[in-house]
């Protein structure tokens, strides 16, 4: 085993980017074998459920057996391996790729297969592309640590696992692709491009061989001739707006109920189970994927073909937010992908039946409609137009519908957008206090590593330290906190100041291994500044352990606050590109903080000035002064001239309050200083 793994170190270090891309090919490949061995285990699953309607007599009634049953097992499976098991997994692979340099563990694959499974087969409402596209990226994630590739190609590979999930579960890779730059990475980066094509193609081709189009969503294609359609599409579009912000809310609304209530966790998943099982005996469409009901409305041609009442359709759609969010937080495994693409194709269906009696300009496809509802409510949901476009491009395989795809999709990521700022993936971590820093193709500090500003230990807290020494040891060296290292040299958490002054028991024998944070967030010495100040953002701390690269396990020295502005010192020092310079400098340390730039006018009173003697605003950290060509670190001495440029961090209001300082006039007789 081991020759193995250093021959495939070896040819993963020498061969480059031939490796990285057949790296991409075998995540494909094995990303599709999961995906037909999930489809195969919903199906077994299922099929024992139907036993149980057959032996009940009612299937309905049995409802209340298979569905419990099934959230019970699937939460036993996330109590015995992985909180992670739980839920959907895209939030979950998102935080790995934006936090955890890709890692995903592999023990969650088997366990969220099963896991996914036990839920569908049983009864659940979801869907199974949130699972699939965490099982994708877990395998991305162990097969690109195993052969030890840089972290930003891990990245790469793992959205490539996650983009295959979805190109193998509908047949369309280029849906996938762009799920992964979208969704998963949040930006459309050229670098990461050819891995998320490979694996995703060769996924949809892996699972397309083996279970055939009938396990796969598919339509016959759509119609548009009328250009007059596009004002129904535009409506169509406005209620996949509600409809999509409707179900974000109800997620919340559900999982907020299950903090609020503190029961025995064993109960949850029961109580939730009759909770679906209840709203199934009302209407039994609700419940599982919805994959069936789905592709019959895709199906329908004209409106003398619907066998559907009206009426039912909005409650339909409802009942489909309530179930999924409970099946999710009753510890199922399943996502809102699917859900958002049924609530979408029962809410166009349901246009069409309203407004058919009195449309005298075309005869109006349902089937249409439902497919352009479908990918509005997922851009809604999602904030993925590109994604939902193409999904339902690629299903239909013509262009028919592209002009009502584009109208539509667009238009609700737009409106959804300025309502609500988070979308069902990252709302979660939202509210977990995470707030990932969507950053640029280019800036500045994209030119600076972490290795270059990092603070480099002399020494570290042990795990065996009591915490009046670690306290003593903080107070000594003046920081708020520092990587706790066992003997071996590895890092096993960290402690701050806080930690400190929340322990629980004796300080003279609590020891740091209880009160420390366990497996912290980490950066390394070769990553971008920009990088490593985005997840120091997004988690809210002052401060990262670095770790070798080869090595994660070695802690070399810590990345904090003071590190960025050596950092922006660095690059204004090496830069010579002065548009870059004004236009790219905007990363952000923590969630409304950035840097920012007041010039002083001609006129001002602070001219001349010391600034000590200046009032600044509180919230504003005086950065730099460019005074012509030259970048000056400022004191307390240093005098305000005309015409400096103050770079300063902080906060919007702290900008408007600087401005307004320097903007004060001097009196009629007074001299600026030049």
């Amino acid at each position: 085993m081991g020759t193995v793994r250093t021959k495939l170190r070896q040819v993963a270090n020498s061969r480059g980017h031939t490796a990285f891309l057949a790296a991409a090919l075998v995540i494909g490949f094995l990303v599709g074998l999961a995906v037909v061995l999930l489809v195969l285990l919903v199906e077994g699953a299922s099929a024992a459920a139907e036993w149980a309607h057959e032996q009940v007599g009612n299937a309905r009634l049995a409802f209340f057996i298979t569905i419990p049953i099934g959230l019970f097992v699937a939460w036993a499976i996330a109590q015995r391996f992985s909180k992670n098991v739980e839920s959907g997994g895209v939030t979950e692979t998102i935080s790995a790729v934006g936090l955890r340099a890709g890692y995903l563990s592999t023990r969650t694959i088997l366990p969220k297969i099963a896991s996914t499974a036990a839920t569908l087969g049983g009864g659940g409402s979801g869907g199974r592309e949130g699972p699939i596209v965490m099982i994708g990226a877990a395998i991305g994630s162990s097969l690109s640590r195993y052969t030890r590739f840089s972290e930003d190609r891990i990245r790469s590979l793992v959205a490539a696992g996650a983009g295959a999930g979805i190109g193998a579960t509908f047949n369309a890779p280029i849906a996938g692709m762009l799920f992964a730059m979208e969704v998963i990475l949040g930006n459309l980066a050229i670098r990461h491009l050819n891995a998320v094509v490979v694996a995703s193609v060769v996924a949809a081709v892996t699972t397309h061989t083996l279970v055939g189009e009938e396990q796969i969503l598919s339509s016959p294609g759509g119609r548009f001739e009328d250009p007059r359609e596009l004002l129904l599409y535009l409506v169509l579009g406005l209620i996949a707006v509600v409809a999509g912000l409707l179900f974000v809310q109800i997620l919340t609304w559900v999982s907020e109920l299950r903090q609020r209530y503190e029961f025995p966790d064993w109960t949850r998943p029961l109580a939730a189970g009759f909770l679906v099982a209840g709203i199934g005996l009302v209407d039994d469409r609700a419940l599982g994927t919805g994959q069936a009901f789905l592709s019959d409305l895709m199906r329908i041609s004209d409106t003398d073909s619907i066998d559907l009442v009206l009426w039912t359709l909005p409650i339909l759609a409802v009942f489909k937010m309530v179930t999924n969010a409970l099946t999710r937080s009753g510890g199922g495994s399943a996502g809102t992908f699917m859900p958002s693409l049924f609530i979408g194709g029962v809410l166009g269906t349901a246009l069409v039946m309203v407004v058919q009696p009195i449309w005298v300009f075309s005869d109006l496809q349902p089937g249409s409609y439902a497919m352009v509802g479908m990918a509005a409510t997922f851009a809604a949901v999602a904030r993925a137009p590109l994604t939902a476009i193409i999904m339902v491009f690629e299903i239909t395989g013509n262009y028919a519908l592209v002009l009502p795809l584009m109208l539509a999709a667009s238009l609700a990521s737009f409106l959804a957008d300025r309502v609500h700022p988070d979308s069902v993936y990252t709302m979660p971590l939202t509210r977990a206090g995470v707030h990932l820093v969507q950053t640029e193709d280019v800036d500045l500090l994209d030119t600076v590593t972490v290795g270059e500003v990092m603070t480099h230990l002399d020494d570290t807290l042990h795990p065996s330290m009591t915490m009046s020494e670690a306290a003593r040891f903080l107070d000594e060296s003046r920081h708020h906190g520092m990587p706790v290292v066992e003997k071996n040299g590895n890092l096993a958490g960290v402690l701050t100041l806080l930690d400190v002054a929340l322990a629980e028991g004796d300080p003279d024998e609590t020891l740091v291994a209880d009160a420390m944070t366990s497996r912290p967030i980490t950066v390394t010495p070769t990553m971008p500044v920009s990088s490593a100040l985005a997840r120091m953002a997004a988690l809210g701390v002052g401060r990262l352990p670095v770790v070798d690269d080869v090595d994660p396990r070695r802690v070399i020295g810590m990345f904090r606050r003071n590190s960025v502005v050596a950092a922006y010192h660095h690059a204004l020092g090496a830069t010579t590109d002065r548009h870059l310079y004004r236009e790219r400098l905007r990363q952000r340390v923590q969630p409304g903080a950035t840097f920012y730039e007041v010039p002083v006018p001609h006129s001002s009173a602070a001219a001349g000035q010391r600034i000590r003697d200046l009032a600044w605003p509180e919230e504003a950290v005086l950065v730099s002064i460019r005074r012509h060509d030259n970048v000056i670190i400022p004191h307390g001495d240093t005098i305000i001239r005309v015409n400096d440029t103050i770079t300063a961090f902080g906060h919007g209001d702290s900008r408007v309050a600087l401005a307004e300082i320097l903007e004060q006039r001097l009196p009629p007789n007074g001299e600026p200083i030049d």
